[in-house]
């Protein structure tokens, strides 16, 4: 389905994961969480290559169940327990801020496999995506939140809040746009390419790595 694909578009989004991993590595400054979330994109990176997400039949579609699902329950228990909270605490708010930079590149390819028919509009900035201020944004909101001595946390929490829902917004749009029998929208377009390699690796490594940066960010400035 995606050999119709120019290979610089798999090349940019290929880039993009990798900047991203690095990028949370340098926040996190924990060698266990580097362990686990390269395990975790080496799984999904195998599941992708062998086609096990292009079942469309069973409910939940797979790429819910396996690639988005066990992410959010790990970031759930991270949140909610003890070791979880010492890492959380230790990352560096100004890293997790700027990460959301790659959410640009991640919009130009989305446009790029629209324009392939490989995802639907509501993808796009053309449709209800407006994640593309979140990456826009966060350079300036990293500058002038950590620019003096003491944080701009009013600023920053704003930002993460407004970013955050952004996120959600495309994330929900996404999954009821999956060719699967509980599609609702994108009928004649859906989400096919999140189903194939390395476009999985957006809902099940950097989809992820971004929501967790928000959580993060706004457990430490409100607790």
């Amino acid at each position: 389905m995606t050999e119709q694909l120019p290979v610089y578009i798999k090349v940019l989004f290929g880039l993009t994961v990798l900047i991203t991993l690095v990028w949370f590595f340098k926040a996190v400054k924990s060698k266990s969480v580097l362990i686990v979330i390269i395990t975790w994109t080496l799984i999904q990176t195998v599941l992708g290559l062998n086609g096990f997400y292009q079942d469309t039949i069973h409910l939940p579609p797979r790429i819910l169940l396996v690639g988005v699902f066990p992410p959010l329950i790990l970031i759930a228990i991270t949140i909610f327990t003890r070791k979880g909270k010492l890492i959380m605490n230790q990352m560096d708010l100004k890293i997790l801020t700027n990460i959301h930079v790659i959410r640009v590149p991640v919009e130009i390819v989305l446009v790029l496999l629209f324009s392939y028919e490989l995802v639907s509009v509501y993808m796009t900035y053309h449709g209800t995506n407006f994640d593309l201020f979140s990456g826009l944004t966060a350079p300036i909101i990293g500058f002038i939140a950590f620019k003096k001595e003491k944080v701009n946390n009013k600023l920053l929490l704003i930002w993460n809040i407004v970013c955050l829902l952004l996120l959600l917004n495309v994330v929900i749009t996404a999954a009821f746009a999956l060719p699967s029998p509980f599609q609702k929208i994108a009928l004649n377009q859906p989400n096919v390419a999140l189903l194939y390699f390395p476009f999985n690796l957006l809902p099940s490594v950097i989809v992820p790595l971004v929501l967790f940066a928000h959580l993060v960010a706004i457990k430490r400035i409100i607790k």
